[in-house]
């Protein structure tokens, strides 16, 4: 890897482009490396994980909707959505649009945490739909979204949004259009001009992450794939970008984020290198933010050593963790709603006081019953939520920004004291399914993952079909890859009403 210092630079620099992060992006992208194998397996997991996870979100309201805007788009020859026959096509900008939106809807995939957040799973909507739509192949598919990853983590290890409270998606927009531009084998200067148009068109506020969280926190990754897509077709059609996007006088790192003195050092392959950022990624076991998996594996834990701790019983519970988990899932981020029980689960999905109370009283965690309402409301839930609070511990806030694989961690410390005086205190490095966990994630993982989200959802022959195809993906033809979605069982999809907007 190299690191590439960017900086802001005045208009009258008149900054080559060579000089520009976005150009050095999109020279990454044009590199013809070799994929390696252990990426291509790593690819074919994750293809599996997202269809998993889309799969168990069919029939949500804000899957629906955005399946229900794509239907008004039909093309030829156009991409599949997930739910569809796959011989239903549709437009591959809106096809990426309801799949983004299907594979976020229940936070329950890939994620990479550093200087940023990011679910570098959410590149493979918009690159697969533009594979589809373009006639490509699975080893080209390979190679779009070794891309897509590589650049995504390269940005997330060195760029802070949400510090500046941008959304993480500011960095998938470029991400996503440099995976595009790989798989298309586009030139460097169409890939360039793509990757600005992307990054202009998807900063937005982290609001969406905020408070009352609304369905729009599904649809923010899916908008910024939908843009990648058309940043892309309008960089082929010789239509050029804001530039420099990245270091210019009012580009945005100038005024969006750490200002005109700002200075960063981005790692980037250099050209020849293996692309092994998607290695560096890790999945979830548990349909919740990252950030509370090992917390979940935690209380899961201490509910088989407990297993009669009550309300009443417990005068505090105080989590010691990381900078950003007490400050964006935690008590730290003030936001009253972390602790309300008619909260929605797009909230409670962000409030690790909810999510750990419900694990320790369960002893497990389920990506639909332990977010109903009935489940949040219980009486003693109730109680012991208001007991549990997070506190920022520097010790974890370093190990969570280590650059060492053996010493970064996203748990915490747990501290239990009882009101008769005994404490009971624990910790957990990472989550049980991480790749230094208890339970490390593998293919047999994987595939019992889209089994078990896929039962009752898909025909049992359609979830054979899909493993199938997935797991043969560097040798799909451009036919083969039409496969790589998923089609609900007769009748599911006619038993959630279908929305009606403009279109």
């Amino acid at each position: 890897m190299k690191l590439h210092s960017v900086r802001v630079h005045p208009s009258s620099d008149n900054l080559a482009r060579q000089d520009q992060l976005a150009w050095k992006i999109a020279e990454v992208a044009t590199d013809p490396v070799e994929v390696t194998p252990e990426a291509t397996d790593m690819v074919i997991n994750r293809i599996i994980d997202n269809a998993a996870v889309a799969t168990a979100s069919l029939t949500r309201a804000p899957v629906v909707a955005a399946r229900s805007q794509a239907e008004a788009h039909p093309y030829q020859p156009g991409a599949t959505v997930f739910g569809l026959a796959s011989d239903r096509r549709l437009s591959p900008e809106w096809a990426a649009w309801a799949n983004g939106v299907a594979v976020r809807e229940l936070d329950y995939h890939d994620t990479f945490l550093a200087a940023d957040y990011s679910h570098p799973g959410d590149n493979i909507p918009p690159i697969l739909a533009v594979a589809q739509h373009t006639g490509r192949g699975g080893s080209d598919l390979v190679r779009g979204l070794v891309t897509g990853y590589e650049i995504q983590v390269d940005l997330v290890k060195a760029i802070s949004l949400h510090k500046h409270k941008i959304d993480h998606v500011a960095h998938l927009g470029p991400s996503a259009a440099a995976g595009i531009g790989t798989l298309l084998g586009l030139d460097t200067e169409t890939i360039y001009q793509a990757i600005g148009q992307a990054l202009h068109t998807t900063t937005a506020t982290r609001q969406s992450r905020k408070g009352e969280i609304s369905t729009w926190k599904a649809h923010a990754p899916a908008f910024a794939g939908k843009m990648a897509v058309e940043a892309v077709d309008r960089a082929m059609r010789g239509q050029t970008s804001p530039t420099p996007i990245y270091e210019g006088e009012d580009g945005v790192i100038a005024w969006l984020l750490d200002g005109p003195d700002a200075h960063y050092e981005v790692p980037l392959p250099e050209r020849g290198e293996a692309r092994r950022a998607i290695l560096d990624s890790y999945t979830k076991e548990h349909s919740a933010e990252y950030q509370a998996q090992a917390l979940i594996d935690l209380a899961r834990k201490l509910h088989r050593e407990h297993p009669a701790l009550t309300a009443e019983q417990v005068k505090s519970i105080v989590i010691h963790t990381s900078h950003h988990t007490h400050y964006v899932i935690g008590s730290g981020a003030n936001d009253p709603q972390k602790y309300d029980p008619t909260a929605s689960r797009e909230t409670l999905d962000h409030s690790i006081p909810y999510i750990f109370t419900v694990a320790l009283q369960d002893g497990a965690w389920h990506h639909v019953d332990s977010y109903a309402p009935e489940r949040a409301a219980r009486p003693d839930t109730v109680a012991l939520w208001n007991k549990v609070t997070t506190l920022e511990d520097p010790e974890w806030t370093r190990r969570y920004h280590s650059t060492d694989p053996a010493e970064k961690a996203f748990g915490g410390r747990v501290e239990i004291e009882l009101v008769d005086g005994t404490r009971i205190v624990d910790e957990i490095a990472v989550a049980d399914a991480h790749p230094l966990g208890a339970r490390p994630f593998a293919r047999e993982q994987y595939v019992a993952k889209f089994r078990t989200l896929a039962d009752g959802v898909l025909e049992p022959a359609e979830i054979e079909r899909f493993l199938d195809v997935a797991q043969r993906l560097p040798e799909l033809s451009a036919a083969e890859l039409a496969g790589l979605t998923v089609t609900a069982r007769p009748g599911l999809l006619d038993t959630v009403p279908t929305p009606k907007g403009l279109f």
